[in-house]
């Protein structure tokens, strides 16, 4: 076993290169990440990531049933864009585990658009699972105040015909799309100032929704690129156990504090239950 840099509560954080610490871990319930895509920001040290070994470990140190949360888009070169998503969902299933689920990460922001394409608002999360997921704390929505799906609604059969959809007649919720909106920029993403010298930071309520839908309290959970710290926060939060890696010392130092001062805030502790108006932007609200 390698030694942490740092312990905080049940937090051990690694400064060092995710490849070179992996494999001395034990295996984790879940992999929640956003890797350093496309080179669409810089990220201080000058470094290059072998994404095909990355993937190979994570599937090597999750457990069966377990999750890797993949956030993560693509960067326009020369007029193109670059279909790195794609290749590495795919390369993810190459190597034997499955796309249990291809989510999008709506952005409620977007930068000035390229004159000869629409605004771009999203990234995906492709969730991937070795096997079945074990654990599936799937997010509801109230059925009627949303009124996308209604107690009338029918499903078409691969014959043609109709019939009423059952898993919603009747039913107070549903499951939430796997469209998540989230409002982001300075001071939304996180509540904190300092945590913006990272320069790729994802919503803080979005590492808080995918650690309470595919982990269960005491799990543990990885995250290799972890930069500002948020997948930790949102696991001190929730009562998960939490290992995260970060090869620039700077960002290292951010982590460390933001973990820290998660643990003194009891008051910020999230009970264990999801509803609509938890979820990023209260959705209800746009319908």
């Amino acid at each position: 076993m390698i030694k942490p840099t740092a312990v905080i509560g049940d937090c051990q954080l690694f400064l060092g290169d995710c490849l070179d610490i992996m494999p001395h871990l034990p295996k984790v319930d879940a992999v929640i990440t956003s890797p350093p895509y496309d080179n669409l920001r810089e990220y201080g040290k000058s470094f290059s990531w072998d994404f095909e070994g990355t993937a190979q470990h994570i599937k090597k140190i999750i457990k069966p049933g377990g999750v890797c949360v993949w956030v993560v888009g693509d960067q326009v070169k020369e007029g193109s864009e670059t279909g790195s998503s794609f290749f590495q969902a795919l390369y993810f299933k190459e190597i034997g585990m499955n796309i249990h689920d291809t989510m999008i990460y709506w952005k409620y922001a977007f930068p000035f658009p390229d004159k000869t394409r629409y605004a771009q608002v999203f990234e995906y999360m492709f969730i991937l699972s070795l096997g079945k997921p074990k654990t599936t704390n799937i997010i509801k929505v109230p059925t009627k105040v949303h009124n996308r799906v209604k107690s009338s609604s029918r499903q078409r059969n691969a014959d043609g015909t109709t019939t009423p959809m059952k898993s919603a007649m009747g039913k107070a919720e549903r499951n939430l799309e796997n469209i998540w909106i989230y409002d982001v920029g300075f001071m939304k993403s996180a509540k904190d100032s300092y945590v913006f010298d990272h320069p790729a930071i994802f919503p803080e309520q979005l590492a808080q929704d995918h650690v309470y839908s595919w982990t269960n309290k005491n799990e543990t959970i990885l995250d290799p690129f972890m930069g500002s710290g948020t997948t930790g926060v949102a696991c001190v939060k929730l009562g998960r156990k939490f290992i995260g890696i970060e090869i620039e010392e700077k960002y290292f130092d951010i982590a460390c504090k933001r973990i820290e001062e998660a643990y003194k805030q009891p008051d910020m502790f999230i009970e264990e239950t999801k509803k609509a108006e938890q979820v990023g932007l209260d959705l209800a609200s746009n319908d």
